[in-house]
């Protein structure tokens, strides 16, 4: 147990340097900020969606430098291939034998922190090929099969959908990002630093704090934390309320989701639930720690009915009530 405090108190340490370096160039956004470091320590993918110029793609690539971790970026376009995302073989020769081989090589999706930037820009067959190596960290080509360093985390912005030329992502690309974020506008206040502190000199230096080594045992932490039966029924329950075939949902579930959350859901809540009590400083999660994850964990998970778009109503606004619901 006392080791365990000890590892606890590592973590906050950690999570504190992270936030006081992603500082120095991002103003505001502590939510969104909570968010992104509660999926990493998590281990599980993120998609943040918001209007250009919000500092999405800012805030990914600070929190990379923050961290001593490979780091590539995707800018993902119409005409972007799934070879240039995951590789191919190229023909190479050698120049002593003269012999002719087919080579690997290897593409930006071979690093510890991917930034898929922009990523409903490209048409839904290149946004498959993250596919693999989101759900089992490995790359195939061919007959081979690469496995991908560990700690390995996609962390892809997206423009809102309404917008021309974007490509909704499929519901099974989706269901593979842990958290589904959306950053706002930021307030008057902070509207007013951002744009002091980045017409001036240059942006600060932000310094790289933990290792890989360091971050997969953290993640193991979190893994191993002990979690009361009550928060697991809970959690579970909550997924089941979501969909419309199931005894549990109540009659507007059943008027307004086509389809809801899958077991994966139910995954991510505990592993979310997890990660916000052990970075708070605590040994195992709650009920309430739960519900602080459960829209963005919930929301890309729920599929809409016509008779919820004709009165309305969004995910969002399902997940609220199912969370009142369950209060």
């Amino acid at each position: 147990m006392d080791n365990s405090i000890e590892r606890i108190q590592e973590l906050s340490r950690a999570v504190k340097g992270l936030k006081a370096e992603i500082a120095k160039v991002i103003v505001g956004q502590e939510r969104v900020i909570d968010h992104v470091l509660t999926a990493l320590f998590a281990n599980g993918h993120v998609l943040i969606e918001g209007v250009p110029g919000l500092a999405k793609t800012l805030l990914i690539s600070s929190l990379a430098k923050s961290l001593s971790l490979s780091f590539s970026r995707i800018q993902f376009t119409p005409d972007l291939m799934p070879s240039d995302i995951t590789g191919s073989d190229i023909l190479v020769s050698d120049s002593q034998t003269g012999k002719h081989g087919f080579e690997y090589l290897k593409g930006p999706v071979f690093a510890n922190i991917i930034l898929a930037d922009e990523i409903n820009r490209t048409p839904p067959k290149t946004q498959s090929a993250l596919l693999q190596a989101m759900q089992e960290n490995t790359i195939t080509s061919g007959n081979k099969t690469w496995n991908l360093d560990k700690p390995f985390i996609v962390m892809a912005t997206q423009n809102p959908i309404e917008q021309e030329g974007t490509y909704p992502l499929p519901e099974a690309q989706l269901d593979r990002f842990m958290f589904y974020i959306t950053i706002d506008y930021p307030s008057y206040e902070e509207e007013l630093k951002i744009v002091e502190s980045t017409t001036g000199g240059e942006l600060p230096e932000i310094k790289a704090h933990l290792s890989a080594e360091q971050i997969i045992a953290l993640q193991h932490l979190i893994r191993e934390l002990p979690v009361s039966e009550h928060v697991l029924k809970y959690a579970v329950e909550l997924v089941r309320a979501s969909r419309p075939n199931s005894p549990d949902a109540d009659p507007e579930i059943k008027r307004w989701v086509s389809w809801g959350a899958g077991p994966r859901a139910s995954q991510y809540l505990i592993l979310g639930a997890k990660a916000v009590a052990a970075l708070s400083g605590r040994l195992t999660p709650s009920e309430d720690d739960v519900r602080q994850v459960a829209a963005i964990v919930l929301k890309h998970r729920i599929l809409v009915s016509f008779a919820a778009e004709a009165e309305g109503i969004n995910s969002g606004e399902i997940v609220s009530r199912l969370l009142k619901g369950r209060s």
